[in-house]
């Protein structure tokens, strides 16, 4: 079956089918300072056989690896993938050790390139052989300008992550894609992209631990899940970031994760397969049948696994079929 059309099944716990569990790590493993609820136990039952991808390039891989030490996690620096630490090595593959880059982006971003050995200047003047945007903290109009010059006059241009936004305490914050599509309406062009959705980050990932059948597990189908189906690698959207589960049941037909849960425990639940047949789902005891253009849901508590299951394959169903659906919202029939 083609990744990214229907959903996958588990027949023991979902994390016992696969030598690694990728991690997204913002609105999956924190927002912010603080740890999602139920994620720490989650993560220390699958043990050691887990890294961290994260789109962030803010912060060096070492600082998001405290981090998570701060909240009992034990892993090594070498755990964390960001994709700053990716673009960085596709752009040395390109330059060049000791090649001047113009970076638009964060302290984290600058600290990847300069450990590969390229040395970051600010200024068109400076004769860049690349520009690089990466992290979104404290960047200035004056960087985007600059970079816009470089690009305009044809320096190679890359970066980390095209995310739009980010989750933060207090809701959703612009994120590095924001700043790279203001630079592509200056320019009229686009980078070179390290991270998810693009292959660089997880075939990194796989280079560093050799895992042969990994899960990739994040919040956002845009880049987690569409970068995973990309990899032909298997993957688990959870609800605890950006992500509902009305746009989870929107998704189309190649964008579509193995599996959905509420959060990181369903990495430790089994899945059960799902049947779909005359406008009902049944997954375990979980039943959703579509009732005047909703779908209602019964059998199960509300945000189950076989719950979530039941509803999401109904929607893809409904609308793959091209039948009535008035609304994507989940009604539970007391």
């Amino acid at each position: 079956m083609e990744r990214g059309a229907r959903l996958s099944s588990s027949t023991s716990p979902l994390a016992e089918h696969h030598d690694l569990v990728l991690l997204d790590l913002d609105g999956v493993v924190y927002v912010g300072p603080d740890a999602v609820p139920h994620a720490v136990e989650a993560i220390q039952q699958v043990g050691d056989s887990v890294a961290y991808l994260t789109n962030n390039a803010t912060r060096p891989a070492a600082d998001v690896a405290e981090h998570l030490r701060s909240f009992g996690l034990s892993l090594t620096d070498e755990a964390v993938v960001t994709a700053g630490q990716v673009v960085a090595d596709l752009v040395l593959a390109e330059v060049g050790a000791g090649a001047p880059v113009l970076l638009a982006g964060a302290d984290g971003m600058r600290v990847a390139l300069e450990h590969v050995g390229l040395r970051v200047v600010t200024s068109l003047e400076d004769d860049p052989r690349a520009v690089v945007q990466g992290g979104v903290i404290d960047v200035r109009w004056s960087e985007l300008a600059e970079a816009s010059y470089a690009i305009a006059a044809g320096v190679p241009w890359f970066a980390s992550n095209p995310d739009l936004t980010f989750p933060t305490p207090r809701g959703l914050a612009p994120g590095n894609g924001a700043m790279v599509d203001a630079v592509a309406l200056a320019t009229g062009t686009r980078p070179v992209v390290a991270g998810k959705p693009e292959r660089p980050i997880y075939d990194e990932a796989r280079r560093r631990t050799g895992a042969a059948s990994p899960i990739m597990v994040g919040d956002r189908p845009d880049t987690d899940i569409d970068g995973a189906i990309g990899a032909d690698i298997e993957s688990l959207v959870v609800l605890t970031g950006v992500s509902s589960l009305s746009d989870v049941m929107g998704l189309p037909e190649g964008s579509r994760p193995g599996f959905v849960a509420t959060d990181l425990r369903g990495l430790h639940e089994v899945h059960p397969p799902v049947e779909v047949a005359d406008g009902r789902a049944t997954c375990g005891e979980a039943v959703a049948e579509l009732r005047n253009g909703e779908i209602m849901v019964s059998g199960a508590e509300e945000r189950s696994v076989p719950a979530l299951r039941a509803a999401v394959a109904l929607a893809w169903d409904t609308r793959d079929r091209g039948a009535y659906l008035s609304t994507l919202d989940v009604r539970m029939d007391a």
